[in-house]
């Protein structure tokens, strides 16, 4: 098992070679491998690891929890004859935490964050030879709070909301070969209202006075067809979606736009050439989507859209932070639709591309959200920062991103209900996100003690068993009217920071439920029951809350499944069924606004 899908499903070249599968691998306890020269190319690691699984999991062969701060890889890949002349780039789609890459013996480069891709230009250090022997070096502090590590506990095992570490690679590693004037990126940008496409392109100076094609196609017609001269390193233009072919009068009607239910997607080629010779062909893909609040409610497409999501931690049994495989994306995409919801919130993990592809083909909203650290810092705030600047870099593309969530119940800011200096960190992450994309909603601190915010994300988990009157009654009052919800303090926290207030936010409960139910393995959730039954009539009584508010436009329920220790999810760690799935629709999809 070697995950040999394409990595990169927004940007697609046909040339590349998938590198996952078996590599060497050593533990470095005593870190002393760069001392002793491991990237040599006659160095021989001692155990083997399966690609890319990390090896706590059991997929990756080794399935060992312990500590182990740092580790080493080496894979030799041999270079197709095909290849000659042109420019090797060395992906990594995700490696936790610290890695510096080699090879043949040459350092190529180094990337801190365990959580977004990375690549490096290595023809140099491949220096026309038919082989590459590529050697990595991964520093994780286990305890080492100030890192995002997000569900990652800092204990040897599990326990409580926290779960197995991740060390090393943990997504596709893979070789490109691309010409000196190969596109570098290309950001996509809808403008619903105009019906227009946005694209800025980043190209090399090699491709300065070449010819760039953009063909865009919709359900097989064709619908732009433009040639543009490159005079500039970074090229932007508009697109116009509907011409004489194209009826745009019936805009929501004829189904142009991306949405849940009908999740439209344009698809999109660019071709750089001369007169003499094709530089770069990559296939592409966006769709047109709005998403902005008024009036206390999130618009989707310029409609009132009401978000029924689940948690989605992003773990499974043999693979920890790694799905098995491609169809596992789909699998959970296809039970959480199956249950009732419309979305999830990817919760303590930036997921990996293939996730958000299926997310965008099979119609399913998304809040993309980054590991928290568990402690402030400068160090923590700089991890941070970079690596916001990465993931939307890397994800803002894909259409079923609606949201990002930069922190957690205050998660690695745990003095901000009074301090002004995380306050001000959390601040500076709301803004720098709009800055790198003003087409999503940003929560700023989701759960409690926001500061600038798009969304009220408030959290409670007071609603209590079934036999807990007073405490369900509790639940209820407290999200019946928005005044009540501002000064209910549902998890015994302010929703607003000192200085900060209430804006006219849509309110969305973004995190409830937790009930425990396990078919067969001991565990805990947030309240229990015993059978199948138990368990819908309950999930009912907490959704009824729901229906009785005034001003809740959205909901996250938690979870899609249990992970580890936790059985309080809708599925089992193994996605089965907890209970009749039509029975949990029905309940979810009860709720109207009247």
């Amino acid at each position: 098992m070697i995950r040999n899908e394409y990595p990169r499903p927004q940007f697609v070249r046909q040339q590349w070679l998938n590198l996952n599968g078996s590599w060497g691998f050593d533990f470095d306890d005593e870190n002393v491998g760069e001392q002793e020269k491991w990237f040599k190319n006659d160095k021989v690691l001692s155990q083997k690891i399966n690609v890319p699984f990390a090896f706590q999991s059991k997929l990756s062969g080794i399935e060992d929890p312990s500590f182990h701060d740092v580790v080493w890889y080496q894979r030799e890949v041999a270079i197709p004859k095909e290849w000659a002349g042109k420019r090797l780039i060395l992906h990594f789609g995700a490696v936790d935490f610290y890695a510096k890459v080699y090879v043949n013996e040459s350092f190529v480069g180094e990337h801190i964050g365990g959580h977004t891709s990375f690549s490096f230009d290595i023809t140099d250090a491949v220096d026309g030879a038919d082989k590459a022997i590529i050697s990595l070096r991964v520093e994780d502090p286990s305890q080492d709070e100030e890192i995002p590590r997000g569900k990652q506990y800092w204990h040897e095992q599990s326990a409580g909301i926290w779960y197995t570490r991740t060390t090393g690679i943990w997504q596709t590693v893979w070789l490109e070969p691309v010409s000196a004037a190969a596109i570098e990126k290309v950001k996509m940008t809808p403008h619903l209202d105009s019906g227009e496409i946005e694209m800025a392109f980043d190209l090399p100076k090699k491709a300065m006075g070449k010819h760039l094609k953009v063909a865009i196609s919709f359900k097989g017609q064709e619908l732009v067809c433009d040639t543009l001269v490159v005079q500039e390193e970074t090229l932007r233009r508009r697109f116009y979606l509907f011409n004489n072919k194209i009826d745009r009068s019936d805009f929501h009607g004829k189904g142009w736009t991306w949405q849940p239910d009908n999740p439209n997607l344009f698809d999109v080629s660019f071709t750089l050439f001369d007169n003499s010779d094709t530089y770069d062909v990559v296939e592409s893909y966006f769709g047109m989507r709005k998403i902005h609040t008024e009036n206390g409610t999130v618009y989707l497409n310029n409609r009132p859209y009401y978000q029924k999501l689940v948690l989605d931690q992003g773990y499974w049994p043999e693979g920890v932070l790694t799905a098995p495989t491609d169809e596992d994306f789909v699998k959970d995409i296809e039970i959480a639709k199956a249950l009732g919801f419309n979305g999830c919130r990817k919760h303590q993990k930036v997921e990996d591309p293939r996730f958000l592809y299926w997310a965008d083909k099979l119609g399913f909203l998304v809040w993309g959200e980054s590991a928290s650290a568990t402690v402030y810092s400068n160090k923590m705030a700089e991890y941070m920062t970079k690596e916001w600047m990465e993931i939307v870099e890397r994800d803002y593309n894909h259409p079923s991103i609606i949201t990002w969530t930069p922190l957690n119940e205050s998660w690695g800011v745990p003095e901000i209900a009074n301090s002004r200096v995380q306050q001000h960190f959390s601040q500076a992450l709301y803004h720098l996100i709009h800055a790198l994309d003003d087409t999503r909603l940003v929560v700023g601190n989701d759960g409690w003690e926001m500061t600038e915010t798009d969304i009220c994300a408030v959290h409670s988990y007071s609603h209590g068993n079934k036999e807990e009157v007073e405490k369900y009654n509790y639940f209820v009052d407290a999200l019946s009217t928005k005044e009540r919800i501002l000064v209910s303090q549902m998890c015994h926290r302010r929703l607003y920071c000192h200085g900060f207030s209430h804006q006219g936010e849509p309110i969305l409960l973004t995190e409830f439920g937790g009930i425990g139910y396990s078919i067969k393995d001991k565990g805990w959730g947030y309240t229990s029951v015993s059978t199948a039954e138990e368990f819908v009539e309950d999930y009912k009584r907490v959704i009824d809350a729901l229906y009785q508010s005034e001003v809740i436009v959205g909901y996250c329920y938690t979870q899609l499944s249990d992970v580890e220790q936790e059985i309080n999810g809708l599925v089992t760690y193994d996605r089965k069924f907890k209970c009749d799935p039509a029975k949990i629709k029905e309940i979810n999809d009860g709720w109207h606004r009247g």
